[in-house]
Formats: structure tokens, sequence, C-alpha cells
């Protein structure tokens, strides 16, 4: 079974919370799911989802009244001043909105967003040299400019004033300006340290308007947008912000916003935080990753409809190029990974590449490879490279600690950019592979999904899931609800989509439940009609034909358990680690019934070759021996197994391949190096 998640954290909801959610009006499944979250009474809820919550005093954000006052004295000297932004839709929509806010104003002001091709990320010489040619005075930063040390001195040389406005982390040094904005700097007291930088950029024009509610009444949609696309937690006033836009762009003023709306097929009336997500910001980023970012600031600032038309098409066509690019680059990465051993970090480099794609490839070889991926774009003796994390790991801190290899950085835990020597590319993979090395248990699970409850059946009712929009806007910090069932039997399997899709109904007693399972086969699923299975989904209603009704979106199935079966993996990393002390050895020890049930298990299967998800392999076992088992005990009995020739085992990224070997089906285990250990140790 393609099981995608090894392991699925599942919260309980309590009972005396749900009830009192209840009671104070929110639907049971509702309240099942914010119980499942912490949410311990009405009070909770309210203030984990208030959208109406009063915003923060902008000023409580260090360096901000020395920002506005230099921006009201470059408005009073009538001084031309640059908005200077980032290329992705948070920096695209920061940029947009201090540009028109201040052209309100009466300033002359242009936008300026570097060429991502030609520039790159943030402030850099090309650009403050072109605007000092054009006369620019002061250059207002959005979005970027926080490790612009260099590029400050250079302003400052060329006697333009500086104002940095940003959201990422902070290095030690600060750039030297005349107002460095940044919830992130550690002498900032702001208590919401999660504001987008279009978030910032609104916090700006409100220092310098006087009324918060008036600058949101006008640019909620740019905020939300940029707040979403960034995936910034939506908790405190970001949720007011994204609330706010949601319902701003049902009737956006913005004729290029409407117009990139009907172009990609979305509904204002039904929009939410998702549809910006996955509909609206690729379109968005699309222009500043195949380098024509003016699509896009036209969309935002154009006043006349037809000019609005023909942009939202422009960026629509822009990104199924995008998407062809990308399609091409991610083959040639698979090509070029390793197929024997799988890395602790992928860093990959090639002449070729697309530096505004790459980013968008590395997320998705992070998430198929479950590990930190590093992609470089080389061109002659330096590369550009686009990196992404996997399950924890801190991108920023570990580029800090290789800064030495590198020319540049910038960036945070998730996501970040750095430019390297063609030279140094090889001693970089060996560090930074290291530092993945101890961070990641090579045998532990790195795929995991949270579930917020299991529920029954007969909860999963349109009027239940219609309710669960008490929790929107949802996104990253209030997730939409990920749900379980268990011990479902598959009562019918029916491709769809041309094959590329499942759909499924499910049943358990006298219930009966529709699903849906994206990008998946019978085969790659690994199902068949008449097993028992769990299901990890989200809950959603299907419309067809005027008609409602509950369905299952899939988001993993994994093989249903009559015994107990944990990824428990500390006891056998201590065995492999030489670390294992007399009671763990005792307990890892797996004796005879286990290494039968596991070999009987193997040899029942009858193929040459097992390939499995290590948990999905585990769980398979319980279920057809209705024995318990942990995977450290099965890891244990395949190494026992290996050691005496009866089987090869090989790791693949998040699989293990299991090779009976042909003619062995006897051996003396007491001859195992693995068995010869435990013994040892258990009889120290």
């Amino acid at each position: 079974m393609n099981l995608k998640y090894g392991i699925w954290n599942v919260s309980k909801p309590r009972s005396e919370a749900v009830n009192q959610l209840v009671a104070a009006g929110y639907a049971p499944l509702t309240a099942m799911v914010l119980s499942a979250r912490g949410i311990r009474d009405p009070r909770d809820a309210h203030r984990y989802l208030d959208c109406a919550a009063p915003l923060i005093d902008p000023y409580a954000m260090t360096d901000m009244a020395k920002a506005a006052d230099r921006v009201r004295l470059a408005l009073s000297r009538g001084e031309k001043i640059a908005v200077f932004g980032d290329y992705d839709v948070d920096g695209i929509t920061a940029t947009c909105l201090l540009t028109s806010f201040l052209r309100g104003m009466g300033a002359d002001c242009v936008p300026y967003i570097p060429g991502r091709l030609e520039e790159g990320y943030g402030l850099n010489p090309i650009a403050i040299h072109q605007l000092h040619k054009e006369g620019i005075q002061l250059i207002v930063t959005v979005d970027c400019g926080i490790t612009a040390i260099d590029e400050a001195q250079l302003c400052k040389q060329l006697g333009i004033s500086l104002v940095i406005t940003d959201h990422h982390e902070c290095k030690e040094t600060l750039p030297e300006a005349a107002a460095v904005v940044d919830p992130h700097r550690r002498d900032c007291t702001y208590p919401h340290k999660n504001l987008s930088g279009v978030g910032v950029a609104f916090k700006l024009a409100c220092a310098l308007c006087g009324s918060q509610e008036k600058v949101l009444a006008e640019y909620a949609d740019m905020v939300a947008l940029g707040t979403v696309a960034d995936v910034m937690l939506l908790q405190g006033e970001n949720r007011v912000f994204v609330r706010r836009g949601l319902e701003a762009l049902k009737n956006t003023r913005r004729c290029g916003l409407a117009a990139l709306m009907k172009e990609a097929g979305c509904d204002p009336s039904q929009l939410s935080a998702s549809a910006i997500g996955f509909m609206l910001a690729p379109r968005i980023n699309a222009a500043g990753r195949m380098g024509k970012i003016d699509l896009a600031i036209d969309l935002f600032l154009t006043e006349s409809p037809a000019e609005g038309s023909r942009l939202a098409k422009a960026l629509c066509d822009l990104n199924r190029q995008r998407q062809a690019v990308e399609s091409e680059i991610y083959q040639q990465v698979i090509a070029m990974l390793p197929e024997d051993q799988p890395p602790e970090a992928i860093v990959l480099a090639d002449d070729s590449w697309h530096q505004g794609v790459v980013g968008i490839v590395a997320s998705r070889i992070a998430e198929e490879f479950c590990c930190p991926t590093f992609l470089i774009c080389l061109d002659g003796e330096h590369g550009k490279a686009s990196s992404r994390s996997y399950g924890g790991f801190n991108l920023f801190s570990a580029l800090t600690s290789l800064s030495g290899l590198l020319e540049s950085y910038g960036g945070h835990e998730l996501a970040a950019g750095f430019t390297i020597t063609r030279d140094n590319i090889p001693a970089f993979r060996k560090e930074i592979c290291a530092l993945a090395a101890s961070f990641y248990s090579d045998d532990t699970p790195r795929t995991s999904i949270s579930i917020d409850c299991a529920i029954d059946p007969e909860l999963l009712t349109v009027g239940g899931i219609d309710a669960l929009d008490q929790l929107e806007p949802c996104g990253n910090g209030c997730p939409k609800p990920t749900l379980m069932m268990e011990r479902l039997t598959v009562e019918r399997i029916r491709p769809v989509g041309n094959g590329r899709h499942l759909r499924l109904r499910l049943r358990r007693g006298r219930h009966a439940v529709n699903a849906i399972y994206f990008s998946a086969t019978a085969e790659s699923a690994s199902i068949v009609q008449g097993d028992l299975v769990d299901v990890a989904f989200s809950p959603q209603v299907n419309e067809f034909k005027d008609e409602r009704s509950a369905q299952m979106n899939i988001l993993d199935i994994r093989p249903a358990c009559s015994a107990e079966c944990t990824a428990e993996l500390g006891l056998y990393r201590a065995m492999v680690s030489g670390c294992l002390e007399r009671e763990g050895a005792a307990l890892l020890l797996p004796d005879r019934q286990t290494l039968a049930t596991v070999w009987r298990y193997l040899a029942a299967c009858g193929a040459p070759q097992v390939q499995e998800a290590p948990m999905c392999l585990c769980r398979k076992i319980v279920r057809w021996s209705g024995s318990p088992l942990d995977l450290g005990q099965l890891l244990t009995c395949l190494d026992i197994f290996a050691d005496v020739g009866l089987v090869q085992t090989r790791r693949l990224h998040k699989y293990i391949s299991i090779r009976l070997t042909p003619g062995r089906q006897k051996a003396d285990l007491n001859q195992s190096h693995t068995m010869q250990l435990l013994l040892q140790v258990k009889e120290s």
C-alpha cells in the first residue's frame, strides 16, 4: 500500500469541552475539531477564531515612527519615492499597496520590483544605481531589505535615503537606514510576529494615515492575498486581514483582480483562503517566476477593465508556460538522483534550469523524497539556489552555520535562497547532508499527518460539513479539518478522470460513505475490494445535478489493525548506535513467535520482492496476524533475517525493499549478528 504518511498523529476531543462548545452554538463536528485542537471552552474558541479583534497600534513596532516621519518629510519636500519590493505575491501586493497609497497622498511614487533573473532577490547595486539615475531620493523597501547591509551603504554613498520594512528573519547586524521596521527585530516588542510583508507595509500606511480602518477598507483584498500566499499564520491580526479581504474580493473595485478571478474560473461568491492559495496566487506568482513582473504590477494598479482583462489572460497563459517548464526540470532532477541510497539532503545543480521555477520543483522534491532540497541554477562560476525544508529542518539556521561557503543568503525556516560559487557546491553538499543526518533519525518515518480526530460514519453529514465553515478562514495555524474513520470495508472501487483518480464506496455496519482519492489508482494505493482500512480525509460536500451529498476527500489510506501497532523506534535506534542497555535489549529481542509471524507474512506475499513504507508493512503484518508489533521490532526481525542470508533489504527513501533469497527457506537465526548482540546486551 502506498502509505503517504508514516505517522498518523490523531488528537482526541474531550467530551466536557465538546459539550460546552455545543451548548454555546457550535455544531457537534465543529466542537469535536475545536476540542481536539486544545480548545477548552467557548472563550478559547472565540480567541482562536476571532476575525474582528482590534488591530494593534502600528507605532508599537520598533522604528515605525522613524519610518513614518521620513516618508512624511519626503511628501512635504516633493521627493521622488520608490517602493522597492519582491517578486512573489506578498512582495507584489505590498509594493502595489504602498505605491497606490502614497500616490493617493500626492506622492511622486514609482514601484520597483527587481528582475528575478537579472537582479535576483532584494536590494541590489543594479537597481540602486538605476533608481539614482531616475532621481529617486527615498527608497522604501517592502518584503525585503532586512539583510541588505552593503546595499544600505551604497544608498548612503549616493545620497538616497532608505526606509526598510520587512518580515523576514534578521541577522546579527541590521542595515544602516533611516528606519528598519521588522517585527522579528530582537528589540521589537510588537506582539504579532507573523505579519506578512504586505502586512508590515499596511502598518506603515496606517501609521501615515492615522486610521487603520480606513486603510483596511481600501486595501484588505491586497493584504489578504499576500498573507495567504505567503502562508502566514492565520491567527490574531492575520485572521482579521483575511476575513475582511475575502469579503472585499467578492466585490473588488480592482478591475484587474476581478478579471483574474474570472479568467481563473474562481467564483468570488465562493472565495476562500484555499482558493487564493491554489487558484489566484500561482497565476500572480507566474509574472515574477517567468521574468514578466510588470504584468502583475499593472494588474493591481490598472483602472481600465479592458486592460485588466488583457493582463489577466496574459498571466494565465504565463502560468501554463511555467507549468511546462516546471515539469521539464522535475524530470531532470529525478534523473539526477542516486538510485541506491536516499540522501539526507538533496543538493543538485544545472546550467539550464530556470531560476524562477526551481523553487516550486524543490518544494515538490522535498515532499516526495522527505528531505530538505537545494536546487542551484548555475551561470558561469556562480549559482543561485532555491531551497525548501522538510520535517522541521531549519533552513535559515543551517545556511547561517554554513555561511562561510556562501556568497549571500536569506529567507526563513521553511524556504530560503542563496548564492554560491560552483567550486563550493561539493563542500556545501557534504556539510548540509551532515547537518540533516544529525537532525533526522535514520529510520524514523519522516512523513506525518496531523488528524484532528477520529469520527464515526454517522457524523459525516452535509449539515455537519457545512457547519465546519465556522472555522474559516482556514490556513496555516487554523487548517481545514482533517478527520479519520477506522475499520472501513472497501465496498466498491471505480477509476474516474481517465483513470487518474479513484472513487470509492466505504462501509462500516449500516453506514456507507462515498469518497474521492485524487492522483491515485487501485494499484498505487494497493487496495482491493473487501480490504479493511483506516482512512484520513478532508470532509467535503459533493454537488451534482443540484444534489448535495457528504463525501471524503481522501488524504491517506492505511491497513486497519486489530492489535497494537506503533512507530516506536527508540530501542532500535539505541541498538544501531551502540547505546542499547540491558532492559532495552530484553524488550527489543524478538521471540520465536514474532520472528515466525514476520517471516510467514513475507513468505505468504507470494512475490520475490516486497516494497512498502515500513510503517505500512508493520500494519499489514499486524492486520494479517492479529498480533501486536512495533516498527522497531519489525526492523530488528528484518536485520536478523538479513544477517543469515534469508533476505536482502534496501532502504529507498520512504520505502523499504525486501527480497527473499531464492532457495533459502531455513537458517540458524542464532548465528545472526543482531541476535547475538541483543542476547549479549541482555545478559550483561
